[in-house]
């Protein structure tokens, strides 16, 4: 059966109601072939199905988040144990709520990594837009689709319509020298320009230990990792800005040598949205709220409620150190 056949015997089942039964009689085929159809259809991608919580699940953790941050939106998933599942689930919203916001014209600056791939992954929309996804990191060849924007732009311009932009660099370079002559190189420079100009934003929030996924595809090493929890980094943003417990940079010679978008300029982009879903991620979405960068924060029912018992303990002690700096 060919893809737009099977196309049409999906859309005969989930769209238009038909039962397996009547298909069998419209198609000429056995029951347990139909089913095994509808089978191959969800694994080539032709259907996705989707369970979606009630908001009322997660609508008062979005609310308390909200509130203590001053971000503008909350998208909160509920748990699910099977980590691959969990990305899924949130990217799924994380779609969802994309869909509802794109517009012509608009621009969105893409990041890497497994949570903003899943994104691209899970994306569905009706609706055709003039919309331009614009990488906002050079490439990577190491990790697979996940570690490179370009990708999951041109996926996300498939899924959402418009078009996507290539930034023609790569994401790490030797020296700050090579990457200062890129950043100003007629093929790279009005790229980035492009993705400062982004209303959207799409980031990826990263973990501080050695097995995560930075170090799994060769961008830093252990000892390096270490050394970063040794100054007090917790996570990152985009996976190469470092920041500690109080949203401050953790300055490291790595920084200087990406072809990206700096702080600053996500800081200008109307709406960043943040996404993290691995459950060793609460210290580290709770440092990158604190940056102020983020405007929407996507993440999980157990990140939330963690970090929020995260930033009770933090006030309490700082609020218990203040009269002894007072007495000093």
């Amino acid at each position: 059966m060919t893809t737009d056949e099977l196309t049409r015997l999906a859309t005969l089942y989930y769209v238009d109601g038909l039962t397996q039964e009547d298909l069998s009689k419209q198609f000429s085929l056995s029951r347990a072939k139909i089913g095994r159809l509808l089978k191959r259809a969800q694994e080539e991608g032709i259907v996705e199905i989707r369970v979606k919580h009630h908001p009322r699940d997660t609508r008062d953790l979005e609310r308390e988040l909200i509130a203590r941050f001053g971000i503008e939106k909350a998208i909160v998933s509920i748990n699910h144990k099977d980590q691959d599942k969990q990305r899924e689930l949130l990217a799924g919203l994380v779609a969802s709520h994309l869909d509802r916001i794109l517009a012509n014209d608009m621009i969105v600056a893409v990041g890497m990594g497994r949570n903003i791939n899943s994104i691209s992954e899970h994306a569905i929309s009706s609706t055709q837009r003039s919309s331009t996804f614009v990488c906002a990191i050079g490439g990577f060849y190491r990790g697979g689709e996940s570690m490179n924007a370009d990708h999951i732009c041109r996926r996300l311009a498939a899924r959402f319509g418009g078009d996507s932009e290539t930034l023609y660099a790569p994401a790490l370079v030797s020296d700050p020298g090579v990457r200062e002559g890129l950043l100003n190189n007629d093929a790279v420079k009005p790229t980035l320009d492009k993705a400062r100009r982004a209303h959207i934003a799409l980031v990826g929030v990263g973990d501080i230990n050695e097995d995560s996924n930075m170090v799994r595809t060769g961008w830093f090493s252990p000892d390096e990792i270490a050394e970063l929890r040794h100054r007090g980094a917790v996570g990152d943003l985009t996976g190469y800005h470092f920041i500690d417990l109080n949203g401050g940079p953790v300055v490291t010679a790595v920084r200087d040598r990406v072809i990206g978008l700096s702080l600053d300029d996500l800081k200008r982009i109307p709406n960043v949205i943040a996404v993290a879903s691995e459950h060793t991620k609460t210290t580290a979405v709770l440092g990158a709220l604190r940056t102020g960068v983020i405007n929407t924060l996507a993440t999980t029912e157990a990140i939330a409620q963690s970090i929020v018992s995260l930033e009770d303990a933090t006030r309490r002690q700082s609020l218990t150190l203040k009269p002894e700096l007072a007495d000093r």
